[in-house]
């Protein structure tokens, strides 16, 4: 019988055959990937991407969740300069322990639950730095997940778009409650407070501390105190997200206001803290996640599972974001200059909100956007459609994404009209 002729190179000289078993062993390693395809653009890395690539001098991009100055130009803090400036050289580069930096977890606690906080002192909390908020939410889902494996989240609809990607990757089943109410550009409190009562004695639920993203709508006091209550009615447990203490309103103390109530009402908590709009530390990835507990036993026991969560993710986390935070918070005229400095963005803020609504009114818009001014935060969630919001892009250059919520730190004294008089045109006629 006669031979192949793969086999008749196998059975020849050794260079025959070591020719053909690498021609069959590249088809063999080109195959393990073949069938991954492309991942989707993610909606707002994108709305980035798209507008980078844009070379109209006119384009504006008011999809970057970034603080930007009046220039729209990335701003570093004179509070974080003079803290990088003092340690400088004055640390080494060891490992942090699994669970980060004790002194920035104990500054961060202050700030969210209180500088004279009774847990603090009991020592009731488990908290470890996280990779800003979005792993600390990472940490708390896979907590969630290992410890209550049979429990599920509920996540308002909408919410920050990445929130649906931790618990999905976790593996903890997602359910949704009502917030936005899109006729009122506000929050929908009846079918909120409907959902809450609805759902299982003991859920969990994913709560924004304050300047709800993407909405910018937030409860009010009393509407918190009315979700606290219910809360505890139900037994449900509330796990916040604090991405913007401090840029929603200029008043860190103010901004916590929703975790101090639920504090109050004898809730256990849990919280996940960022520093990077607050502080400008969006490339340290500096945070922190914490979980109220019943005593200080509990707390050991929680802490040290984190820590175990964090090992096989990431080991331990980095130290210069940790030293910015600490020495910041750690020091009184530091802390000071950083209250004026948050105070002056989340300022901006507000006046290119009244800026924007001003312009339009002008224009003589047939539309209400009271919303604009009423909403809170980084982002105004703008009612404009998907389509409007096509428009806006293909012939203003305005790059946005296509839920219509503009970040309001890309508006500048320099664009604000530019984009109104843009805004006007797509909405003007339906």
């Amino acid at each position: 019988m006669a031979m192949s002729r793969a086999a008749a190179a196998a059975a020849g000289p050794p260079v025959a055959r070591r020719r053909l078993m690498g021609a069959v062993a590249a088809r063999s390693m080109a195959s393990w990937f073949g069938h991954v395809e492309p991942a989707a653009k993610d909606p707002i890395l994108g709305v980035t991407e798209a507008f980078l690539a844009d070379p109209s001098p006119d384009k504006v991009n008011v999809g970057v969740g970034a603080y930007r100055d009046d220039s729209g130009k990335p701003v570093v803090l004179e509070c974080v300069r003079e803290a990088e400036r003092r340690i400088a050289g004055s640390m080494n580069m060891e490992y942090l322990p699994m669970g980060g930096s004790i002194k920035m977890i104990e500054e961060s606690l202050k700030l969210a639950y209180g500088e004279n906080c009774e847990f603090i002192k009991d020592k009731r909390i488990a908290a470890v730095q996280a990779l800003s908020g979005t792993g600390a939410c990472r940490l708390f889902a896979d907590f969630q997940k290992r410890f209550l494996p049979d429990s599920q989240i509920y996540i308002p609809t909408p919410t920050w778009a990445n929130h649906h990607n931790i618990w999905r990757d976790a593996q903890v089943p997602q359910k949704t409650f009502t917030y936005y109410h899109p006729e009122s550009r506000g929050l929908d409190f009846a079918g909120l407070m409907d959902d809450i009562k609805n759902a299982p004695d003991g859920s969990f639920f994913l709560l924004h501390a304050c300047a709800h993203n993407p909405t910018g709508v937030d409860p009010s006091e009393e509407q918190w105190r009315e979700i606290s209550h219910q809360f505890k009615v139900k037994k449900h447990f509330p796990f916040f997200d604090m991405a913007y203490q401090g840029f929603a309103s200029g008043d860190p103390e103010r901004d916590a206001k929703a975790i101090r109530i639920f504090l109050e009402d004898g809730h256990q908590i849990g919280c996940a803290q960022s520093y990077a709009k607050n502080m400008g530390l969006y490339g340290q990835r500096a945070g922190c996640l914490s979980i109220l507990c019943d005593d200080e036993m509990q707390a050991v026991a929680v802490k040290s599972q984190l820590q175990q969560i964090a090992r096989p993710m990431y080991s331990n986390p980095p130290v210069h974001g940790a030293l910015i935070v600490s020495t910041i918070l750690g020091d009184p005229e530091l802390k000071s200059l950083w209250l004026k400095e948050v105070k002056g963005m989340a300022d901006r803020i507000i006046g290119m909100r009244t800026a924007l609504k001003e312009n339009l009114e002008k224009l003589g818009s047939p539309m209400s956007w009271e919303h604009i001014t009423n909403q809170i935060g980084m982002f105004c969630y703008s009612g404009m459609t998907p389509e409007q919001v096509d428009r806006l892009t293909k012939e203003f250059h305005i790059y946005m994404t296509r839920n219509g919520r503009i970040s309001m730190a890309g508006i500048t004294t320099g664009n604000v009209a530019y984009l109104a008089n843009a805004i006007h045109e797509v909405t003007k006629t339906k």
